[in-house]
């Protein structure tokens, strides 16, 4: 914590709407809650933080008011600079939770962990049952978040996600289930620690910081290149990525089969978008695959996307190529691999 010890440890917490913030039609709207409409202003929760037992003072700030399904690239500059510019203007805040959907809270870590570099921690957090609902897990999930924003031990730790009493690296996480409350994981590397039935935290392993931030001044940035996702299956051809061709994407992850390879009806036109100027990064659709640097690859200058999830190395392209617009390709292998 930043300055005195003894003093009440000082949390922002930004609301960005999903669950979290949704209004079920009855106890048990836990699939289609989304329905009644209603999302509530993170403000919300002022009458809610007394019951939370939590000797910390709490400052809330309202940015979206959505579901995760509808977050975009410009959200997470727009966000990443509000948490940036709060820190810059309140040097007593010990650390921030983003309240946040659940369908891409991986991918808003992720991006916060690469493009934040403070001292004060970032912990993402949802809900997978809404508030008025039997069972919900936001209190509890809250509390953990705010347990860890406010833990000394948690400073400098970058961006987490806590979910279930879980702490994990941005790097690591992922939604392994749609309804279930322990649905987030991180195969096959396991969570950074958790946080006990009495708020204690317990950090067994810290993060591994990439080689360099992304981005350069934030402010600078209005937007993201355009980098897009093909899946490989049985049958697959170059169909969707010539349309991504057509559509000016400046970047493709292929999804490969298991094994880190296209479908061999994808690999002309994969070849065709590196010609093309498009650099492609082949991944697999394994859970827990790998991708290392190989012949193959290289012969057609498709670079290696390692052990990084799909959707996490289409964030990491973005920023290297916001970063670099037209950057060495091997500065880029390297850059994937090094996070």
């Amino acid at each position: 914590m930043a300055g005195n010890r003894n003093r009440r440890p000082k949390v922002a917490v930004i609301g960005t709407g999903g669950t979290f913030a949704m209004h079920a039609r009855h106890c048990f709207d836990w699939v289609e809650y989304g329905e009644s409409g209603v999302v509530h202003p993170i403000e919300a929760l002022i009458p809610q933080l007394d019951e939370l037992g939590l000797d910390m003072d709490v400052v809330l700030i309202s940015f979206r008011m959505i579901g995760s399904t509808g977050i975009v690239p410009a959200d997470w500059l727009e966000l990443a600079r509000l948490i940036e510019k709060t820190a810059r203007e309140d040097d007593g805040i010990d650390g921030f939770v983003v309240t946040h959907g659940t369908a891409t809270l991986e991918e808003t870590a992720w991006f916060l962990q690469l493009a934040l570099d403070l001292r004060q921690p970032v912990v993402v957090t949802g809900a997978q049952r809404p508030q008025n609902t039997s069972g919900s897990d936001a209190q509890a999930n809250l509390r953990a978040a705010l347990c860890v924003a406010a833990a000394p031990q948690a400073a400098g730790i970058g961006t987490v996600a806590v979910m279930d009493g879980m702490v994990f690296a941005a790097r690591d996480v992922t939604k392994a289930a749609s309804f279930e409350l322990h649905a987030f994981e991180a195969a096959p590397y396991g969570p950074l620690g958790r946080v006990d039935a009495d708020g204690a935290v317990v950090l067994r392993r810290a993060t591994v910081a990439g080689s360099e931030r992304m981005l350069r001044p934030l402010a600078q940035w209005r937007e993201l290149p355009r980098v897009d996702m093909v899946v490989s299956y049985a049958g697959a051809d170059g169909a969707a990525i010539d349309g991504l061709l057509r559509a000016g994407t400046r970047g493709i992850i292929s999804i490969g089969l298991a094994p880190g390879r296209p479908a061999n009806g994808e690999r002309a036109a994969l070849q065709c978008a590196v010609k093309a100027g498009v650099v492609v990064v082949q991944a697999t659709r394994a859970p827990r695959g790998v991708v290392p640097p190989q012949d193959f690859l290289r012969r057609d200058g498709v670079l290696a996307g390692g052990d990084l999830a799909p959707a996490k190395l289409r964030i990491l392209l973005m920023l290297i190529l916001a970063h670099a617009p037209t950057p060495d390709t091997a500065d880029i292998q390297r850059l994937l691999l090094a996070h």
